[in-house]
């Protein structure tokens, strides 16, 4: 194992509030903050930059961003927008030698808040902000659910669902 701080995090080495994990992915809260809800999505698998990181991993991170961005803003946090946001390399400003997505929680007028957010960089709740964001992955799943129900729509006499035209 090396001595990367993501790494033991996934291994749960290190703590974190983490808020989604699977096969290959872990999101947790950034200890450091930029807005209540911001999560960092990380590969399992080590990788410093992103010529380091397969390409389907890549694609997998950024879905699992764009599905916690929608479930920011279903779960209770009251975001109407994030930003998704991967600085790859020290000359981008990455700051931990190992490939995350930042999704940071957005709100209509909070200009002035997120810049202020980038300067104290203060947790907010993590356990009652993870608990929101879990929730919104909820809201998603029943959503996702319901999507698929309502598409397999059954074909009369033939006992088979097809999806409509």
């Amino acid at each position: 194992m090396n001595d990367c701080a993501f790494c033991r995090i996934v291994a749960g080495e290190a703590p974190a509030t983490k808020v989604y994990e699977d096969d290959t992915l872990c999101a947790f809260l950034d200890i450091r903050p930029i807005a209540r809800g911001h999560t960092l999505v990380v590969p399992k698998r080590h990788a410093t930059e992103l010529e380091d990181l397969d390409p389907e991993t890549g694609a997998e991170l950024f879905r699992a961003g764009h599905r916690l961005a929608l479930a920011i803003r279903r779960g209770g946090l009251a975001a109407d927008g994030a930003n998704l946001i991967l600085n790859d390399g020290t000359a981008a400003f990455q700051t931990v030698p190992h490939v995350h997505l930042h999704v940071v929680p957005r709100r209509h007028g909070d200009k002035l808040r997120f810049a202020a957010g980038f300067l104290l960089r203060r947790p907010h709740e993590p356990e009652s902000t993870a608990a929101a964001i879990r929730t919104g992955l909820t809201v998603l799943d029943a959503e996702t659910a319901s999507a698929a129900t309502e598409l397999d729509i059954e074909q009369p006499g033939t006992g088979e669902g097809t999806a409509p035209r």
